[in-house]
């Protein structure tokens, strides 16, 4: 069996996989307006298997948008409102005592939390305590809930999506960074255009209901995320992945001026795990079954803008997480021949 033969399956499923998500994109455009760049580094974590926290003001239909994607994915869904009250036992679930008629014997019986569906909405997740917020990290990394002595397995897929409001700070708990770095990405849902919020104004006030048919079963979804992995990564995309996080941190060699005075921690190893496997997903989606530079240059800030953090002479300067990536970005060689000969790269890729 020739090369050619051997990638015929993967050539075909990466085929589907791009008419999946043309026709995913498709059916949420009958209900969400715009927003195309979120809804692409949405799916882009779907398929490689990872979360996002969404932020944005209210009213910019995050909870639809979400809640959309669940029914064209024909995905069991829930909604969680963090609000301040809230227990890990009310999204995790809890052991209660109950009769057993036929032995007239009482034993413990597990009701599985809002955490048992295979789309999370967490709305709000800044609301809630982190005793709360922590209960969280297991069924994101681990895609299991701990409950007494017994662990408890999710369903596959499993995809939290996580909202926070930027504007409102008063009774709000913030993201440790422990819990910030589960997230693949995190997402700046802006404003609409002003065709486009002319259109949710013409559609939410009219009597027109959108119906939408589901594209992919959660056994689809699950093959996808198999073949994401499975596309080839050069060696040169990965050292330009590890150039651009390996910059962020203060104390690495080769790390720039403007890193030192603006930046007091970089980001970790998930960072480069997530900027490869976003970066496989995106040439997928883009009809390609190699990885090029560009598509890790894509997806640098909703990977990145979480997971460092700005010194004091950044916010006194107004400089923001964005505004560091977007320079380390123009700064970093993406040819292979220039990234190479660089003296700071020299220094950062030394074993």
């Amino acid at each position: 069996m020739n090369t050619q033969d051997s990638l015929a399956p993967d050539l075909a499923s990466a085929d589907r996989l791009q008419k999946a998500y043309k026709a995913i994109r498709d059916q949420l455009s009958r209900v969400i307006v715009g927003q195309d760049q979120v809804l692409e580094e949405l799916l882009i974590a779907l398929f490689s298997r990872g979360h996002c926290l969404l932020e944005g003001v209210p009213g910019l239909a995050k909870t639809l948008m979400i809640s959309t994607l669940s029914q064209c994915l024909s995905l069991s869904f829930s909604r969680i409102q963090f609000t301040p009250d809230l227990m890990p036992s009310d999204i995790t679930g809890t052991e209660i005592i109950q009769e057993n008629r036929d032995t007239g014997f009482r034993e413990f019986k597990f009701l599985q939390g809002p955490l048992f569906s295979q789309v999370i909405l967490a709305d709000e997740i800044n609301r809630t305590p982190p005793k709360t917020q922590a209960a969280l990290l297991e069924a994101m990394q681990e895609r299991t809930v701990t409950v007494g002595r017994v662990r408890h397995k999710l369903d596959n897929p499993f995809f939290v999506l996580a909202t926070q409001n930027p504007i409102e700070q008063e009774g709000t708990y913030p993201l440790p960074e422990a819990q910030q770095d589960r997230f693949m990405f995190k997402v700046f849902v802006k404003y609409p255009k002003f065709d486009e919020e002319f259109e949710i104004a013409r559609r939410t006030t009219s009597a027109e209901l959108a119906t939408i048919s589901p594209v992919l079963s959660g056994q689809d979804i699950l093959t996808l995320q198999n073949l994401v992995r499975r596309v080839p990564t050069s060696d040169h995309a990965i050292r330009y992945a590890l150039a651009l996080v390996r910059q962020t941190r203060i104390g690495e060699p080769g790390t720039p001026q403007f890193i030192k005075d603006w930046l007091s921690w970089g980001a970790g190893p998930r960072a480069v795990q997530n900027l490869l496997l976003g970066a496989k997903a995106r040439a997928l989606l883009s009809g390609r079954v190699h990885v090029i530079t560009e598509d890790i240059k894509s997806l640098a800030l909703p990977v990145l803008r979480h997971r460092i953090l700005t010194s004091f002479t950044a916010v006194s300067e107004g400089v923001g997480p964005d505004e560091v990536i977007t320079r380390l970005l123009a700064e970093t060689p993406e040819k292979e021949g220039e990234l190479d000969r660089d003296p700071r790269f020299q220094k950062m890729f030394v074993a």
